[in-house]
């Protein structure tokens, strides 16, 4: 099973990164609001209920006033101490005057019952009646027994009305304030009851809310006084589902949460100070949290919306953040297999490149420290023979890791040791290779690093550089002397060899290094008359002064050969000027001067029997040309001789040459991409198949056409694009495919740049015409 790739698990890992924040978010913010609304409606029922309370508490204390105003007056206290009959009719009536002055309206006290037990009369809204004789007596007379002289009863309606009204009592219970006879006195016979009608408590609320569905009023006893369902007043809370409401009203006031009829409720509460009256406010949980489903759906279109944004933007910016892997992908694609793919992911395949890289680079530079020394003995090889530039020397030095001798060296001078003699020896002439190698070694070992060159081999010669910062040249030689001395020792102890060595002059300037080496050489040679295990100074057999120097310029002479052979015309009238400026600079005699004249003149000839050109093409047979060089004797005369009678007719020739070339090589090259225009053909290519080096086809084809091989691959590449849209119907993405194009719109830009016009309005216009291959 192929494992998801990185831009995969980055595009998931967005998504999760922003939908369990939106979704944590979202069903925070719903529960929130979802408490925060039962919260607030509770706290709102709570408040309503103390509304209520306060209400109906106001108009109860009315009630209260107004009965102790008759439990007082003096009318009643006279009828309470004698017995009443239907003969007494003006106490009678001013007592009832009483009882009417109490109700009113606003109370809904609708009867004032007035009990004198000892007396054993009754008065109330229907007239006055013998106490014992009226129909409930006995219940009545319950009513006395609280120990509290004052007390609000819950009593049935049809205890205060005869049989014959009965039926048209407007409430099943009656709420009775009750209140002991007489006031004062320890004796209690009497009692008056100020009754309101249970279902008028309704009546006292309704000005305050309409919300009355779920209050409820119970008394001390549990049972209900007010209840939404008139039918459910007097009966105890269990019969209405609140069965363990009673165990829960344990506090002043306070909420809670139960079950009715298995469904879940708020219940809020508040008990009355005054009557002990328990005002509740019950409400399903259900219904308070029907606003919360609104916004429920609210939070779930915000989430969407805020999910397919994420997504959106985790989508996006996944892609964006794996395009520079995926850029990786497509460069290493051409080196991993399929099933590689198929089997690592991105990152794993990145890290094996990488690590394939690193272990590439370390191979390579492996080699090139094996090669380095070799490619360093060879320079310095050239530098002691002076086949190195003056201008390049100290360049190449510091390339080669010696930029702190260039730097701190003041004095110099080149150490030459060659092996005396194999007889008398355990070795042969066949081991000299291998002896000069350990010779080479004990110099490497006994010589610090920062006081020589790289000791090197030259013709059975061991040579090196050795140098000071010290400028102070007689210390200098005597430091030089003691090392190779040394040397000597190490070679007669280590391989029972006899050696010679040489030593140049002391000197300040790298560029003396070929003349110092010349310098060593010939100091050995005097081991003919001194002997074998010598060390020869130079100084001792030149007087002091350094070899005899022609001053002679090889690397000007290698300059004007080049430029001969290129047929550079000034350049090469300058570097003759250059050379024999040189040659005549030294203080030499006129014999002398003729040894470097001499040997320029054989060096041109050589280069020119090397090209193939006879000396009649430049000099027809009229005597020696040595002989008429050598007959000059002025400077100018030689310079202009050499000039008009070698250099230039070379320079001449190879002209000729070169334009056949030149112009076979043009001839090659536009063959060339006539053939491959359509493929990816480089000036690399051509110069592979050609056998050339790219720099000079390069410079041969821009001097043959007048402009660079990618202006005349680009113009014919035009040149066909334009004939196949007026001539074909071939679509302009196969075109632009065919033209090495990564994709058209590059093509419609480059065509639009090159034209004016775009590959499309060409075709429709179909023109046709001749485009020159260079403008």
């Amino acid at each position: 099973m192929r494992s998801l790739s990185f831009l995969s698990k980055m595009t998931i890992f967005g998504f999760l990164l922003s939908t369990l924040p939106v979704i944590f978010i979202g069903a925070f913010a719903f529960v929130t609001s979802s408490n925060e609304i039962q919260k607030n409606v509770n706290e709102g029922k709570m408040q309503l209920i103390m509304q209520i309370n306060s209400n109906v508490e106001q108009k109860l204390t009315t009630v209260n006033h107004t009965l102790n105003q008759v439990i007082n007056s003096t009318v009643l206290k006279k009828a309470l101490d004698k017995p009443l009959t239907v003969n007494d009719f003006m106490v009678y009536d001013d007592l009832r005057s009483e009882i009417r002055y109490m109700q009113s309206f606003d109370t809904k006290l609708e009867d004032v019952i007035l009990i004198n037990a000892r007396e054993n009369w009754m008065i109330k809204n229907s007239g006055l009646y013998q106490f014992d004789n009226y129909p409930y007596y006995d219940k009545l007379l319950t009513l006395m027994d609280p120990q509290d002289t004052s007390a609000w009863l819950m009593s049935p309606s049809a205890w205060f009305y005869t049989e014959e009204n009965a039926r048209s009592v407007p409430c099943e219970y009656t709420i009775s304030l009750m209140k002991k006879l007489p006031t004062t006195g320890p004796e209690k016979y009497g009692m008056a009851l100020a009754n309101i009608p249970a279902c008028s408590l309704q009546d006292f609320i309704k000005s305050d809310t309409d919300q009355l569905d779920d209050i409820l009023i119970i008394d001390e006893a549990n049972r209900i006084i007010m209840h939404p369902d008139p039918t459910m007043v007097g009966k105890s809370i269990t019969e209405a589902g609140l069965t363990d409401v009673g165990q829960q009203l344990v506090k002043q006031q306070g909420q809670f949460s139960t079950e009715i009829l298995s469904k879940p409720y708020s219940v809020s509460y508040l008990r009355s100070n005054l009557n002990g009256w328990t005002y509740l406010s019950v409400s399903s949980i259900g219904s308070m949290t029907q606003e919360s489903s609104k916004i429920k759906t609210y939070t779930i279109y915000i989430c969407a919306l805020m999910l397919l944004i994420s997504m959106l933007l985790a989508w996006l910016g996944s892609r964006k953040m794996y395009s520079p892997i995926q850029l990786l992908m497509n460069q290493i694609g051409g080196l991993v297999t399929v099933n590689r793919k198929r089997k690592a992911d991105e990152f794993q395949l990145i890290g094996e490149q990488v690590y394939h890289l690193f272990e590439s680079k370390s191979q390579l530079e492996k080699e090139v420290r094996q090669h380095i020394g070799q490619v360093r003995t060879f320079f310095l090889i050239k530098a002691f023979q002076g086949h190195v530039k003056s201008s390049e020397l100290h360049d190449k030095l510091f390339q080669f890791g010696y930029g702190v001798q260039v730097s701190d060296w003041r004095t110099m001078s080149v150490i030459t040791l060659q092996i005396d003699s194999f007889d008398n020896t355990r070795y042969e002439r066949r081991d000299a290779e291998l002896l000069l190698f350990a010779i080479h070694n004990i110099i490497e070992e006994l010589i610090p690093s920062e006081q020589r060159l790289a000791p090197i081999i030259i013709d059975q010669t061991v040579v090196t550089l050795i140098g000071s910062p010290n400028s102070h040249v007689a210390e200098f030689r005597n430091h030089v002397y003691a090392l190779t001395e040394q040397m000597q020792q190490h070679v007669i102890s280590y391989l029972s060899l006899h050696v010679s060595i040489g030593m140049s002059l002391p000197f300040q300037a790298f560029t003396s290094m070929p003349t110092a080496y010349r310098e060593g050489l010939e100091a050995l040679k005097h081991r003919i008359k001194l002997g074998e295990g010598i060390i020869i100074q130079y100084e001792n057999i030149n007087s002091g002064k350094h070899y005899l120097n022609l001053n002679y310029p090889k690397p000007i002479e290698n300059e004007l050969m080049d430029a001969i052979k290129l047929a550079e015309k000034e350049k090469s009238r300058e570097l003759l000027k250059q050379l024999l400026q040189t040659v005549f600079a030294a203080p030499l005699t006129p014999q002398e001067y003729q040894m470097p004249l001499t040997r320029l003149l054989n060096n041109l000839l050589i280069v020119m029997q090397e090209s193939g050109i006879s000396l009649n093409q430049i000099h027809p047979a009229k005597g020696s040309i040595f002989e008429e060089l050598l007959d000059l004797q002025i400077a100018a005369e030689i310079e202009d001789w050499f000039w008009t009678q070698v250099v230039y007719p070379l320079i001449r020739i190879f002209r000729d040459r070169q334009d056949a070339q030149y112009h076979n090589i043009s001839e090659k090259i536009i063959d060339l991409v006539q053939r491959f225009y359509d493929t990816d053909l480089t000036l690399e290519d051509c110069a592979s198949k050609l056998h050339y080096n790219a720099n000079y086809l390069s410079s041969i084809f821009r001097k043959e056409t007048n402009c660079s091989f990618s202006e005349y691959l680009t113009t014919y590449r035009f040149n066909m694009a334009k004939k196949w849209l007026s001539e074909t119907d071939m679509p302009i993405k196969d075109i632009s495919s065919k033209l090495q194009y990564n994709n058209s719109q590059n093509f419609i830009r480059s065509f639009r740049k090159q034209e004016g016009i775009t590959p499309g309005q060409y075709r429709e216009k179909s023109k046709e015409g001749y485009v020159d291959a260079c403008p």
